[in-house]
This record gives C-alpha cells, structure tokens and sequence, in this order.
C-alpha cells in the first residue's frame, strides 16, 4: 500500500514508518512546516520517499493520513488534485487533546461519512466531539530504545518541547516547587536553554541522558500523551506523574506515582531520588508494560487493520489508487 502523510511529528511518524508500506511525504525548497520531506534526525527506512506538491499530482497514492486542519481543508486537494474521503481514502489521525470550553470541542472532521477520524489516546477519544464520523483509537508505539537505565544521577528528568511559551499547559510553573523539595530538575526539549536545560540533543543522546537521571518526572497538565514519557518508561526509569489526561491509564502502579495531589507527586520523586532499589524496581516494570502496552509490533498490526478497512471500503464506494 503506497500511504501520503505531511511529515508532521517525527517521532510518530518513525514508528509509523517502520510498516510495511511504502510512505510519500511531501517536501518543499527550505522543509517547512508543510514540505519538511524525510527527517533528518530520525532513522527512516527506504521505503520512505519525498515528492513535491507537481509530482504529488500524478502519483500513485492507495491512502492518505491527514494531521492537521488545512490538510483536509485545503493542502490535500490543492496537492494531489484529489479530494480526501472523496476521492482518496482518507484519515485524519488526531494527535493533540482538544482545547476550550468542553462543550466546544468540536473536531474539524466532524460529521464526514468519507473519512475515518483515529485517536492516539482514548482520552481524546472521549473530550473531542467528532459527530457522526466514525472513529477509532490506536494508541502510541514506540522504535525501542532499549533498556540503558542507569539512575546514576540523583536527579529527575523533565522533556518538554517550548516549556517557556507553553508555561502552565506543561506545568513548566511547578518545576520550582520539586527543586525546592530537593529534587533537582533537568529539562530536556526544544527551547529548554533558555531554562537553564539542555536543548535539541539527538535523539540517541537524549536517550542517554534521560537514562541517567534516577527518575522521570511528567508535570504536564493538559496534552495528548507525551512520547517522552513512553520513551522514560522502555528505557527503564520510574515516572512521577501528574494524574491528567491518559497518564493514569498509561503508567501502571507498579511503575511509579500518579496523581492529581502535586505534594504527592513531588514526594515520589524525592523518594525515588533516595532509593535506588526502589527506583530500579519501578522502572524495571515500567519498562515490561510499555513494551507490551507501547510496542511497535502492536502499533503496526492496529494500523495495518485500519489502513485495510477504510481502503477496502473506500474501493466499495468507487475510490481507488491511481
């Protein structure tokens, strides 16, 4: 099957990738926002090609996974000459939590029989409101990185991607309250310098540094589930974490220390931070669930089924490659 996707975020879109399929992404002079082509960071197979928006337009394309608004709105047609859900099987894959009032969260692919919204989380499942659109959740996989948990450090790491901008949505305002616990912070992510953290390692070294703090702490208060926290938990760490949107349905008891009580997240840490067993243990069975719960296998066999279903119903009503 030859799958059109926007190279949107890296991450999912390495685990997506490491399919079965052929993969088109599109690429633009400069790689913006809307052409960033092939990723440059991430280990992407060959099956992977970049096409411009002239030769989108007589490609052979089976299926086509929308991401953002003016992909459905406008990108995809302009593109490729063909509308989505109308003349290409189409799904719109929503990656982020919905945001405003919650009897307004309408999602932009809301009543279209054509299409098939797909949730990463259950949680945005339930807030986004989508109609009459038929709508499916398959949760996160991950590429393994492996078991690399060392703990050496006795501090806890923090990723967030604009931890400035983005302040109290990524509770960026309640790391000063685990420092002054005794819990030192090191934030990881893009524009984390400008807080004193380290910013846009590769992800290789990301990996190893995360791997080296004793514990993984996720004080995010509104998001669809963060990768990073995934990543924290097959590394091996023992996670500290606000009990909001999916983390609670995503770490296991087992595996750290959920909560909406922020004192009783940042006494986690702190233990954890002074006992090294007990933090080895979290982090060793926060590792066997995310391999099991957060696999690639899993994630490529669910998206497999998808990209089968609404193909095949497509052809029923008259769509096709071409």
């Amino acid at each position: 099957m030859r799958v059109l996707l926007w190279h949107v975020h890296g991450s999912w879109t390495t685990a997506l990738v490491h399919g079965e399929h052929d993969y088109v992404v599109p690429v633009l002079p400069g790689r913006g926002p809307d052409g960033r082509g092939r990723a440059r960071t991430w280990d992407w197979p060959e099956s992977v090609v970049e096409l411009s928006p002239d030769e989108l337009r007589d490609a052979d394309i089976d299926v086509v996974l929308l991401q953002r608004p003016h992909e459905l709105a406008e990108l995809c047609e302009a593109w490729t000459g063909r509308r989505p859900g109308r003349d290409l099987p189409a799904v719109y894959v929503e990656h982020n939590a919905p945001q405003g009032r919650v009897a307004e969260m309408r999602h932009p692919a809301a009543d279209r029989d054509d299409l098939v919204v797909c949730h990463v989380t259950h949680f945005n499942e339930l807030f986004w409101d989508c109609g009459t659109t038929r709508t499916r959740v398959i949760e996160h996989g991950i590429v393994d990185p492996g078991h690399r948990y060392t703990g050496e450090l006795e501090r806890a790491a923090v990723v967030i991607n604009e931890a400035r901008r983005r302040g109290r949505v990524t509770g960026t305002d309640l790391l000063p309250r685990f420092e002054r616990a005794g819990v030192p912070i090191d934030l990881f992510g893009m524009d984390a310098a400008a807080l004193g953290g380290f910013e846009d390692l590769p992800h290789e070294r990301l990996h190893d540094e995360m791997a080296r703090r004793r514990c993984y702490v996720h004080p995010i208060r509104w998001t669809s589930l963060g990768l990073s926290l995934i990543e924290a938990m097959q590394l091996g760490m023992p996670v500290a974490a606000l009990a909001t949107t999916e983390a609670g349905e995503a770490v296991p008891a087992q595996a750290g220390v959920v909560s909406t009580r922020i004192d009783v997240v940042v006494s986690a840490a702190h233990a954890f931070l002074h006992d090294p067993e007990a933090a080895r243990a979290a982090g060793d069975a926060a590792r066997t669930h995310a391999l099991e719960r957060f696999g690639l296998e899993r994630f490529l066999a669910d998206w497999d089924a998808l990209l089968t279903e609404v193909t095949a119903h497509a052809n029923r009503a008259g769509l096709g490659a071409r």
